[in-house]
């Protein structure tokens, strides 16, 4: 969109103007801070001379030739100088690329409610303090909660010049300028040096900056000079002593009164904008919270269903490819179909962005396109009002490379000789049908619903799951990927639209799978701490019991590796990438561990309100944690470790001038592949779930309170028993074992030494329960007395014994084992425990 244009002469006309103004109030008295009338009137048109006029939310007066931007303002009102109240937001247009700093195209930061004062010639940007409040309270009231708390001065700057009227005029070039974003900082704390604004390479481009009605549109270039980059600022600036960004930053008009807060209900999924309430009764509590949502109105509000005033509408980034695009428009319409079973007619589209529309104009809900050097998280915000709870513009951001790690997973499975066939088993359409998930999951954040990691106990519960590719063995004996991913949003999702914007009261009998379950509501702080406790709160799993899910994941892995070969790459390809590939099929199962480990110590239970229906906090049914054990323990078979000979036959080293990356295994034996090293990965992956503090915690006190729970020490015993290599296992070792007893005992050595590092890792740790520690620490003690007394033991007993010789503070031992390849998205340890707004999710940011 252009900037309005002043029209022919404006300029001329309005110096004009004022020098008749100036010669017509000789007389009049001085405004305070001003001058006399007729100087100010004449520093006022001096001001302006050279500038072109663009009117919109506020004049702006552009100077192309100085790069200069000149925001007018009115005139005071009221004692405190103010000028007028508007949400400020700002944000990156361009990023730097990298998944792990977080600083990507298209970011936004939060919205922040602020106001313009003026005392005397100074003119400051305050944000008032919107967490406490005084709803309905007298004018006393509301002084006592405004006074009671401080407000933030962002900006301040001297009045340029201050006309007869009051009006003033202030250079922008400071607030531009400036690390609003706080690049530096998130340079720093990821680990990439000490950056710091270069003033002298940074400058307002008046060039970009855009007038509209209800906003205002600015960006500045910022140079950030360090002399210590980090390795992931080397991997993307052409010279990572010198990073630029182009900041963006926009004024917006507050939406006007028509909009109907709603109080958030913690049931339904929606995230909210909470503060105190110092004015409320003293028979509630003063935490008050509102639904974040979009404002939309039926015209006939009393009928079941009728259009609306003003659709919701996405637009879609025209920089996407042609085929993504059309997925990113078809999922994300999904929600079209929820909102119209909600009584809201043609209420939801979705567009292709219209040529020269900037996505971050704040009129346009977004999907945007962001390339980065790294597979990461795509995100759903939302630009709010923090007074109601109001969404003023939804901004996605969708991360290039996901497409082609999903397309990399099913070619892992399925191999490359359908990709780009356009059939059932084509990975490239596979990985497009996850993307119109995607798009749908991330459309729905900025709509207002948070992530429901439970609706995956039915197939296509909700868009807001993760989900994993639904793949299991056919009877045929072949991978089945009929309903690989959901088509369409879930029942949950279609309740949860219904709850939100058509206001109907909660009722969990809406949020049926077909089957008849209901879906129960779990998020973010239910699923991604280690120590989470609800089976059913989990990300990439299916079905309804995680430990059938983990079985039926097994199955899948096993037929995947026993076909893995050569091509699982494209003809033509280096077959040195077969090993990023390996990885999502040597770990397919992952997610599915995560979920069943949560049987162990779990707990059944539901975010409710007091009402007339029986809640309980539960335990799960100690023969489904025995169940869950017994599979678990059975990952630590050699078998379940092992890598098959053909597969590790065709793993070449990298070819020359390629490096290896984060998408391949950890290696000790560069330059060949690391066999025993993934063994070791994948049975930490086991030992780290079992032996998690928090869920050991659980296990002592649930067998305290009903004896029928399995006993932590027996858990842990369990461990030892499973790998602890047997007296006549370690003669199999010897030169006169067969080939497949020697490999299998070097791999059950791998195991025990995962889970007494494990415990010896737990024996050490402050934040276990001393019962926990306990326990742990005479599993070690029998440890000690079990190993054998051979050499290849000797580093093993020595790090038991130095743990054992305490009250010495123990030395915590390194782990050797290699980390695994990341997963979401596939993996991130991203910990996003808030449903408040705004969410961390893939995202979710944050986001998924």
């Amino acid at each position: 969109m252009s900037p309005t244009q002043p029209s022919p002469g404006s300029t001329l006309a309005l110096v004009c103007a004022l020098g008749l103004l100036s010669l017509l109030g000789g007389c009049a008295a001085p405004v305070a801070g001003g001058g006399s009338g007729s100087s100010a009137s004449a520093s006022f048109a001096s001001a302006l001379a050279g500038t072109e006029r663009h009117d919109g939310l506020l004049p702006v007066h552009v100077d192309a030739r100085k790069g200069r931007l000149l925001l007018e303002l009115p005139a005071p009102e009221g004692p405190d100088g103010e000028l007028g109240r508007f949400l400020y937001l700002e944000g990156l247009r361009s990023g730097l690329g990298h998944n792990d700093v977080g600083l990507d195209r298209g970011q936004m930061g939060d919205a922040r409610l602020v106001r313009f004062r003026r005392l005397g010639r100074r003119v400051l940007l305050e944000q008032p303090n919107m967490a406490f409040r005084a709803d309905g309270g007298s004018v006393d009231a509301v002084r006592a909660a405004q006074e009671s708390f401080a407000t933030s001065v962002l900006w301040a700057t001297q009045a340029t010049a201050v006309s007869r009227d009051g009006r003033c005029l202030v250079d922008l070039e400071s607030l531009l300028v400036r690390d609003a974003h706080e690049v530096a900082p998130r340079l720093s704390s990821s680990g990439q040096g000490r950056y710091s604004l270069d003033a002298g390479r940074s400058l307002v481009d008046a060039g970009a900056f855009r007038a509209f009605p209800d906003n205002l549109e600015f960006e500045a270039l910022l140079t950030y000079a360090g002399d210590s980059p980090g390795p992931l600022v080397r991997a993307t600036a052409p010279d990572p002593r010198s990073v630029s960004f182009v900041q963006h930053h926009s004024l917006v008009r507050l939406p006007d009164d028509g909009y109907a807060p709603r109080p958030h209900d913690p049931r339904t999924g929606s995230f909210s904008v909470a503060y105190q309430d110092t004015a409320a009764p003293l028979t509630g509590g003063v935490t008050r919270r509102l639904a974040v949502r979009h404002r939309l109105q039926r015209t006939d509000p009393t009928g079941p269903s009728s259009s609306v005033f003003e659709p919701i509408t996405y637009y879609v980034d025209r920089g996407a490819p042609d085929a993504v695009r059309r997925a990113l428009v078809e999922g994300a319409s999904w929600w079209a179909d929820a909102f119209a079973a909600a009584g809201f007619e043609d209420a939801f589209r979705v567009e292709v962005l219209p040529e020269g529309v900037d996505p971050l104009d704040a009129r346009y809900n977004v999907i945007q396109w962001v390339h980065r050097s790294t597979r990461g998280w795509s995100y759903g915000n939302s630009i709010v009002d923090p007074r109601t709870g109001e969404i003023v513009k939804g901004h996605v951001t969708l991360g290039s490379l996901r497409v082609r790690q999903d397309r990399l997973l099913f070619e892992g499975l399925l191999g490359t000789a359908d990709t780009g066939t356009g059939g059932p088993r084509d990975p490239l359409e596979l990985a497009l049908a996850r993307i119109r998930q995607l798009s749908a999951h991330e459309v729905g954040h900025t709509l207002g619903f948070a992530h429901n990691f439970a609706a995956s106990i039915v197939f296509n519960g909700s868009v807001m799951d993760y989900p994993a590719p639904n793949v299991s063995v056919g009877d045929d004996g072949e991978l089945d990927l009929s309903r690989v991913y959901g088509v369409g949003v879930g029942p949950w999702d279609h309740a949860a639209v219904a709850w939100l914007y058509a206001d109907a009261p909660y009722d969990p009998e809406r949020a049926r799978g077909d089957d008849g379950t209901v879906i129960p509501f779990l998020s973010d702080g239910d699923a991604r701490p280690a120590g989470a406790a609800h089976p059913s709160a989990n990300l990439w799993d299916n079905g309804a019991d995680p430990v059938t899910g983990l079985e039926d994941a097994l199955a899948v892995r096993a037929l995947a590796l026993e076909r893995f070969g050569v091509d699982r790459v494209a003809e033509g390809q280096p077959l040195a990438g077969l090993e990023e590939v390996l990885a999502t099929v040597y770990f397919h199962h992952r997610y599915q561990l995560d979920a069943a480990v949560k049987v162990l110590g779990g707990l059944e239970y539901e975010h409710a309100l007091r009402d007339e229906r029986e809640h309980t906090v539960r335990p799960v049914d100690e023969a489904d944690q025995w169940r869950a054990l017994r599979v678990l323990l059975g990952l630590l078979e050699p078998e379940a470790l092992d890598i098959p000979e053909d597969v590790l036959r065709v793993l070449p080293p990298r070819v020359p001038g390629e490096g290896r990356n984060r998408e391949q295994f950890a290696q000790r034996t560069a330059p060949e592949f690391d066999g025993l090293g993934a063994a070791a990965t994948a049975a930490r992956l086991v030992v780290d779930g079992v032996l998690q503090r928090e869920r050991l915690a659980r296990l002592v006190d649930h067998h305290r309170r009903d004896p029928a729970q399995p006993p932590a020490g027996q858990v842990m015993a369990a461990l030892l028993e499973q790998t602890l290599l047997a007296p006549d296992d370690g003669a199999a070792a010897g030169a006169s074992a067969s080939a497949d007893e020697a490999r299998h005992t070097a791999l059950r050595r791998v195991a025990f030494r995962a889970v007494v590092d494990g415990l010896i890792e737990l024996a050490a740790d402050r934040r276990a329960t001393p019962e926990v520690v306990a326990l742990a620490t005479a599993r070690l003690v029998e440890v000690e007395t079990a190993l054998p007394d051979e050499p290849e033991w000797a580093s093993l007993r020595a790090d038991v014994a130095r743990l054992l010789a305490r009250p010495a503070p123990a030395r915590e031992p390194a782990r050797g084992d290699p980390a695994p390849p990341p997963g979401s998205p596939i993996g991130s340890a991203l910990d996003a425990t808030s449903s408040s707004w705004p969410p961390a999710d893939e995202g979710c940011s944050l986001g998924g």
